[in-house]
């Protein structure tokens, strides 16, 4: 080997040694925030499934018990019901949300008259508090509407739908997607000014219908887009609390009582070793339904 080449080779190696080299500064920021979440997040996370396979009441003495807590969890019926009640209203909540949301997208980015002034008014209800969305809706559903039942005559609107067992969970998904669909729809609109014009006057130059377009070119076009509002959405409504309390808090009985409503009452009653271990398994569960989603999804017209 040269010389010339012997010098290009280990100048080569020393780029590439500065460039694997992180400089202070990321560190700086890393540092900070990655202890703050380990004292925030990490260690209170291990502390409660350490105490999950106790018989603590939060507080004073306590004892190892083994599984015993996650034993009882499967035979308990109000955990068993907040399950159902809370995937069911999910997988409810993520289909209205994504429909609504990706139709109101495709109208804010056609050509329309003040689709600016629309976005913002159709944005307000995503920076409006939860619990004071669901104070506001619960007079609605409890006073405003069976009024105007009442002014009408129409016997199914006079009783309150929050009042209603089979139905109150209605009313839940209803205000949720009020709330939720405004961000699904920014990332909507997002996904659809990326997809290049040329694409369209191209079909129309073939002749394709509008509808034709939505269906053949935007759909999948925004498939990566649909993926990720599915995944955030769902995620975020299995956690679903404050608008359940300040609708239903959890009636009328426990019909509406989510997991995450069924944790903190116990924090609060003294079940704290049993609701940690009930938070465990919701933790593995929301887990293994995030691995599950990715592996359906990788590679599938991913962003």
């Amino acid at each position: 080997m040269s010389t010339t080449s012997t010098v290009i080779t280990q100048g080569d190696r020393t780029r590439r040694r500065s460039s694997r080299r992180v400089e202070p500064i990321y560190y700086l920021f890393l540092v900070p925030t990655l202890v703050l979440f380990t004292l925030a997040i990490t260690v209170p996370g291990v502390i409660g499934i350490f105490f999950s396979f106790t018989d603590s009441i939060g507080l004073g003495d306590w004892s190892f018990n083994g599984l015993t807590n996650y034993i009882a969890m499967f035979s308990d019926p109000a955990i068993l019901q907040s399950y159902l009640f809370t995937f069911g209203f999910s997988i409810a909540t993520v289909i209205v949300v994504n429909i609504v949301a990706f139709l109101l997208a495709v109208g804010l980015t056609s050509r329309i008259r003040f689709k600016t002034g629309l976005r913002t008014v159709f944005v307000i209800p995503m920076v409006i508090s939860g619990i004071i969305i669901a104070y506001v809706f619960n007079f609605l559903f409890s006073n405003s509407i069976p009024a105007v039942g009442a002014a009408t005559g129409i016997g199914w609107l006079q009783t309150s739908l929050l009042a209603n067992p089979d139905l109150a969970w209605v009313a839940i998904v209803i205000v949720t997607a009020w709330q939720a669909i405004p961000g699904t729809m920014l990332i909507y609109i997002a996904g659809l000014l990326s997809v290049p014009g040329d694409v369209y006057e191209a079909a129309s130059i073939d002749g394709a219908t509008k509808t034709q377009q939505l269906m053949r070119i935007t759909v999948p076009l925004v498939a990566g887009y649909v993926v990720i509002n599915v995944i955030l959405g769902f995620k975020g409504f299995l956690n679903a609390y404050d608008i359940i309390v300040g609708l239903t808090n959890g009636g009328p009985g426990t019909s509406t009582r989510s997991v995450a409503m069924t944790i903190i009452a116990g924090f609060n009653g003294g079940d704290y070793a049993y609701q940690m271990a009930n938070a465990t398994i919701f933790f593995i569960v929301a887990v293994l339904i995030s691995l599950l989603q990715l592996s359906l999804t990788r590679g599938r017209n991913a962003l």
